[in-house]
């Protein structure tokens, strides 16, 4: 589920893999394997990657319960 919301929200936001690698200081590689769900980012990185995208971890994470649960609206991300 983060992979493919990873890839959702790079892409919504007109980011290259490369710019988003870039910004958040990894290699284009590391990020590839990011997206592709192969390696999964540390703590401090998914709260860049999430601060980056200006999306909240949990959207990231798949926990749309929880944040339906706090009264965000998890359609506005899609």
């Amino acid at each position: 589920m983060f992979n493919k919301r990873l890839r959702q929200m790079r892409m919504k936001r007109n980011l290259t893999q490369q710019a988003m690698a870039d910004l958040i200081h990894v290699a284009l590689r590391s990020y590839q394997c990011y997206e592709t769900g192969t390696r999964t980012p540390s703590y401090a990185l998914l709260v860049q990657i999430a601060d980056t995208l200006n999306v909240p971890i949990d959207y990231l994470l798949g926990r749309d319960d929880f944040l339906i649960s706090l009264g965000v609206c998890v359609d506005e991300y899609q």
